[in-house]
């Protein structure tokens, strides 16, 4: 069953929150961060990314930039920027984007259920993005990145966490620049505090990582490193798990840099082997699983999969292995999406615009559009020991780093 347990968080004092607050340090380049806090030096990527106060020339990687994350959130701390909780709590996150919201729990999660496969993984990870985040939690001495959990839903957990989201009022209530609303309660009250623990561990089998695969990874390398001078906080590592009801995943859409020597008009009549296909007048944006849009010389195309040439079980059915074994691999020859600088993927946030503005302006070649994943195959992948093709899934909303932090 799933362990999990309060902590004390560093937050940002109330008056800071919207200033602290930042996007995740995975999805902005070292030159989108110093943009980002320009003018604004309470900025959690002072911490996160705090390269963006390093010389622009100095590797990202390098030990000083570790070492100026450490001394930037010890400054925010003595400046009272930050503050630590003082006793161990629960948090109740509710995001909102485009009127649709959705609540998580934050928590620590055990790092003895992540080596034990009670929390379920469904990615490869990076050995060269592991490192970063194993640097920056053993030197910082924090888990500044959430890792994004989900669990299938428990009544009990929904009726807790709705009531005290109606009898309590948020620490913190802001809309941030990109417009997703951000609310956060703090659960303190012992007796609650003990409940959430207790259901986890009687009703929760196992919990599956939606999006933060390195950084769990990387929690877990940093208590190893440790050995005996790791403390108890290091057994755990910061999470906000979601019930599954509440999750929205959007599409990991594909963009292609040349045809492989082939024409387009030799790509169409050899898609026709596994798909049905027909030109549309408007971007193809699929709604259901097993369709895509192709964007190819300025035009837009719907793709149907015929049944017969995938298989059902957890990997072959999705739609990412799909377009990879009968397209990329099969007629592109791009065989390994991680390696292969022929291909680039675009989230779903970015709309299909982004895909016609990258093959238009020449750059790219083609373009896929993609239905998304659901939160089941996610699943059912998990559940069977497989793991998905890279770039399967994008979450959005996004929690913002800076609000919630642990210190192992």
């Amino acid at each position: 069953m799933a362990t999990i347990s309060p902590f004390k968080a560093v937050r940002p004092t109330s008056s800071y929150a919207l200033q602290v607050a930042s996007p995740p340090y995975d999805v902005l380049s070292s030159q989108e961060a110093r943009d980002a806090v320009a003018g604004n030096p309470y900025s959690f990527l002072h911490v996160t990314k705090s390269e963006v106060d390093m010389p622009a020339d100095l590797s990202i990687y390098d030990v000083t930039v570790y070492e100026k994350a450490k001394s930037n959130l010890a400054d925010m701390l003595q400046k009272g920027i930050l503050l630590q909780e003082e006793k161990a709590c629960y948090y109740i996150y509710e995001l909102t984007m485009d009127g649709i919201s959705q609540t998580g729990l934050v928590c620590c999660s055990s790092v003895d259920d992540y080596e034990n496969d009670i929390i379920k993984k469904h990615e490869y990870t990076r050995p060269e993005k592991e490192q970063d985040r194993i640097n920056h939690i053993a030197i910082s001495g924090a888990q500044t990145g959430n890792v994004f959990l989900a669990y299938r839903n428990v009544a009990a957990m929904d009726k807790l966490i709705g009531e005290w989201k109606t009898n309590h009022a948020p620490v913190y209530d802001f809309k941030a620049d990109d417009g997703i609303l951000h609310r956060i309660w703090v659960v303190d009250e012992d007796k609650t505090v003990s409940t959430i623990t207790a259901t986890f561990a009687h009703e929760v089998p196992c919990t599956y990582i939606a999006d933060g695969h390195h950084r769990a990874a990387s929690a877990a390398k940093v208590r190893k490193s440790l050995g005996d001078k790791a403390g108890p906080e290091a057994n755990g590592f910061l999470t906000t798990l979601f019930p599954a009801d509440e999750l929205r995943i959007l599409p990991y859409n594909r963009v292609i840099k040349d045809l492989n020597g082939m024409t387009p008009e030799d790509l169409i009549s050899a898609l026709q082997d596994d798909f049905m296909i027909s030109s549309e007048e408007e971007a193809v944006d699929p709604k259901e699983l097993h369709e895509f849009g192709m964007y190819l010389e300025g035009k837009w195309y719907h793709l149907t999969a015929i049944k017969g040439t995938y298989t059902d079980d957890p990997i072959g059915v999705l739609d990412v292995t799909i377009l990879s074994n009968n397209v990329l691999e099969k007629l592109l020859g791009i065989a390994d999406q991680r390696t292969d600088k022929r291909i680039d993927f675009v989230g779903g946030i970015r709309g299909l615009k982004e895909l016609e503005k990258r093959v238009d302006s020449g750059e790219m070649k083609l373009a896929f559009s993609f239905h998304p994943v659901t939160i089941h195959q996610l699943f059912d992948i998990a559940d069977s020991g497989n793991v998905m093709p890279p770039k399967s899934t994008w979450f959005e909303p996004k929690l913002r780093d800076g609000l919630l932090t642990h210190l192992i």
